[in-house]
């Protein structure tokens, strides 16, 4: 009767082990069909940084300050998504927050200005912030950014000043406080 017991129990915990990857790529797999959900729907502005490019960026030999802040920034990132709509913006985001299981992320930070929604969340891995997930919601605006690679705060408000595109300018609202 132990043994049978025991046998079960470690049945369990195999099976247990075997899944926990596939949770995470189930996640991981649900904003890839997000972004593919709307992919080719002309509406919306998409962007996709592989990992490849990540790579390219960091052997370039850059003089200028500006250049070495974004370098200093990107050579630690391995992948960046931007889906982007100027119409339905909170229609959008409500859908967002439903798709992803932000329970699998931790709540960084979360701003509501009348009717502009900011959310940010952190996927940790060892202590390490391995995913920045920002949302943002207006009523005509829309705005869902991934960062994945290992990620530091401060490094990512700093490229808030130097990229263009809507719904960044939030990034400088990660900034530790000295």
């Amino acid at each position: 009767m132990n043994s049978q017991k025991i046998k079960k129990s470690m049945i369990v915990l195999f099976v247990g082990i075997l899944l926990t990857p596939l949770s995470i790529w189930a996640q991981e797999d649900a904003i890839t069909k997000y972004f593919e959900k709307y992919m080719d729907d002309e509406k919306f502005t998409i962007v996709y940084i592989t990992p490849k490019m990540f790579q390219m960026i960091s052997k370039l030999n850059l003089k200028d300050k500006e250049g070495q802040d974004i370098k200093e920034v990107l050579q630690d990132l391995r992948g960046l998504r931007i889906l982007q709509a100027d119409h339905n913006g909170l229609q959008y985001f409500k859908e967002a927050i439903n798709t992803f299981k932000t329970n699998e992320y931790e709540l960084l930070m979360s701003v509501r200005d009348k009717d502009e929604n900011v959310r940010f969340w952190t996927k940790e891995n060892n202590g390490i912030i391995s995913e920045l997930l920002m949302l943002v919601g207006e009523k005509d605006e829309f705005t869902l950014i991934s960062f994945i690679g290992n990620i530091s705060l401060d490094k990512i408000s700093k490229l808030s000043n130097k990229i263009d595109i809507d719904g960044a300018e939030h990034l400088k609202k990660l900034k530790k406080n000295d």
